[in-house]
């Protein structure tokens, strides 16, 4: 046998008795390896045999219990994810046009041009440092809130001035019936008067294109709120021309858009017959999902809500709060972060605005943009409204430049007990008035009706051609000063009665208008113990007259509706649907 050792090959003898020793050697240890893996090979046969055997088994039981699970009204479950094939109990498809019934086509939820989606969810409302006023009137407390979108920024002079310029074309000042519409709707620009200051901006500040992007001041909550359902007919107006539903050269035409005949979100839900002159019905029939040719099924379908705008409205002091504070991006999975007074975050930190506020509000006694050369934010007064940084959701201007109206009637307390959802103090339900015949009522332009502003003014609340609308019900003294607002209430004893009083004895404000238009106050001489009524609206946030104090926003303050601030502005909202979007990892 030769082996090789060191590299180098080695021969070494054996003898051959020894030879045929180690072959019968290897001999005997190959056989009984050949039967060691015959008896593993038989071990496994039969170890699997059994297994085969009770899964055949448990197989026949599964299907036995899944039978008799389905037989007794069971099922499997299912990993839902929303609605995508349906079909209604009588058996017909949506939209079949062989059938009767046509609900109209689902449209993906987008925001209107301007506008920020928020989507809802718990927060803390209410301030995270010490109440320095001692109004004691924004305690912290847990709030719940739906999705909704809210306006990038505020309501510019720029869009504002399209308000007023519409109102002037569409229902002439010329015309004794029209006359308040127009001019009552005008910004008060007195409002930059001061008796110890002069006047640089009551003619200007409004009409200049110079502030066109400037957030609008001296318009009430009376007028914010007329502007808002002024602002639902246009964008519907625009929506339907784009789609193709009303002609394009509408406003080419003076009979379209003259006093009554105007475009009306609520003339085009009703199918008014004014306005089938501008309406192409094939059009309508395509973007609503109608597919009939029968008369009497598309007068019982017509669904005019398909592809219309969400109706704008002013916001919620929660929901203004909410989107202020831009929760969505300042969380850990479901974990809020430190919630900190938000002047500590409104400095720059890089570049030449490193340490500098990035807002718009007053530093101090006399100073409201810094020293020349070195300027704090630059405007003595109101600035653009996208001068600064957004917040972490892209909404601008939340806390400086102008403060803003909510929607809500103000108390002291918000009633959270009573409900912590979307919490509002303010509604009053209305329904649209009818005729004897059915038919909607519409204001008539000869009887119109108006709320008085502070300067005398009249305010329209509601224009020509409109539906009429009456209040069913008015719940801003719910569970407010009333026996069921008491610590007795629950024990035992009687609900509220009809004549329960009110606890707040506001000043009541009494004015007469002379020959030459101007307005005189009356004296109120009975004995008043609050400034606290129905009349009077939250605001929310800091501007450029206030300190660093009101910037955060769990401040609120409290103004009268029917009057107008210099340093007031207000921006717009819509309801939303919630996001259907899984959770995200952070």
């Amino acid at each position: 046998m030769v082996y090789q050792i060191n590299g180098k090959n080695r021969k070494i003898n054996i003898p051959l008795k020894n030879k045929i020793k180690l072959f019968a050697l290897i001999l005997k240890i190959g056989y009984r390896l050949d039967l060691l893996n015959k008896l593993v090979f038989l071990c496994k046969s039969k170890f699997l045999h059994i297994i085969m055997k009770k899964i055949k088994l448990f197989s026949i039981a599964a299907l036995c219990s899944a039978t008799l699970l389905v037989s007794c009204g069971g099922g499997s479950t299912k990993s839902g994810g929303g609605t995508k094939r349906f079909v209604s109990k009588t058996g017909w498809k949506p939209n079949d046009q062989k059938g009767w019934f046509f609900s109209g086509k689902k449209e993906k939820q987008k925001g209107w041009p301007g506008m920020v989606y928020v989507e809802g969810g718990t927060f803390t409302m209410g301030l995270v440092k010490d109440d320095v006023m001692h109004d004691w009137n924004n305690t912290p407390r847990r709030m719940q809130v739906s999705s909704f979108f809210i306006g990038e920024t505020e309501i510019t002079n720029y869009e504002y001035r399209e308000y007023v310029t519409w109102l002037k074309y569409v229902f002439p000042p010329s015309d004794p019936n029209f006359r308040d519409i127009y001019n009552g709707a005008l910004p008060d620009t007195l409002v930059w008067n001061n008796k110890l200051s002069r006047n640089d901006f009551s003619e200007t500040y409004f009409r200049s294109p110079e502030f066109d992007y400037y957030p609008v001041v001296g318009v009430s909550w009376l007028q914010a709120s007329r502007y808002c359902e002024w602002l639902t007919d246009r964008a519907n107006e625009k929506a339907l021309m784009d789609q193709g539903v009303i002609s394009k050269d509408l406003y080419n035409s003076d009979a379209n858009n003259s006093g009554t005949s105007s475009f009306t979100l609520d003339k085009y839900k009703g199918n008014d017959p004014e306005m089938k002159s501008y309406i192409n019905e094939q059009r309508l029939k395509q973007k609503t999902g109608i597919k009939t040719k029968s008369a009497r099924i598309l007068a019982a379908n017509r669904n005019a809500s398909s592809g219309i705008v969400e109706k704008f409205r002013l916001p919620t002091e929660v929901e203004w709060e909410f989107a202020a504070l831009g929760l969505q991006k300042d969380r850990v999975y479901n974990n809020y972060l430190e919630k900190k007074p938000k002047v500590e975050e409104l400095r720059g930190e890089k570049g030449r605005n490193r340490g500098m506020f990035l807002e718009n509000f007053k530093y101090g006694r006399g100073d409201y943009s810094g020293v020349a050369g070195w300027k704090n934010d630059g405007a003595a007064i109101t600035s653009d409204v996208r001068q600064y940084p957004s917040n972490d959701i892209g909404i601008y201007g939340m806390y400086g430049n102008v403060a803003e109206w909510t929607a809500d009637v103000y108390r002291p307390i918000i009633d959270t007990d009573a409900n912590d959802f979307n919490y509002y103090r303010g509604n009053s339900p209305q329904q649209v008035v009818k005729n004897e015949d059915g038919t909607y009522k519409k204001v008539d332009a000869a009887a119109m009706k108006y709320d008085t502003l502070a300067d005398g003014r009249r305010v329209y609340k509601g224009m020509p051609g409109q539906y009429e609308r009456e209040t069913v019900a008015d719940y801003k003294n719910y569970r407010d000063g009333d026996f069921m607002s008491s610590l007795e209430a629950g024990y035992g004893r009687g609900g509220d009665s009809a004549s329960a009083s009110n606890m707040y004895n506001s000043p009541k404000t009494k004015f007469i208008v002379d020959s030459k238009g101007r307005v005189v106050l009356q004296k109120d001489d009975r004995t008043r113990t609050s400034q606290v009524s129905d009349d009077v609206r939250v605001v929310k946030g800091g501007s450029w007259l206030d300190t660093a104090f009101w910037l955060d926003p769990g401040q609120r303050r409290f103004k009268k509706e029917n009057k107008a601030y210099g340093w007031v502005g207000f921006r717009v909202a819509q309801d939303a649907k919630n996001s259907t979007k899984n959770r995200t990892k952070r």
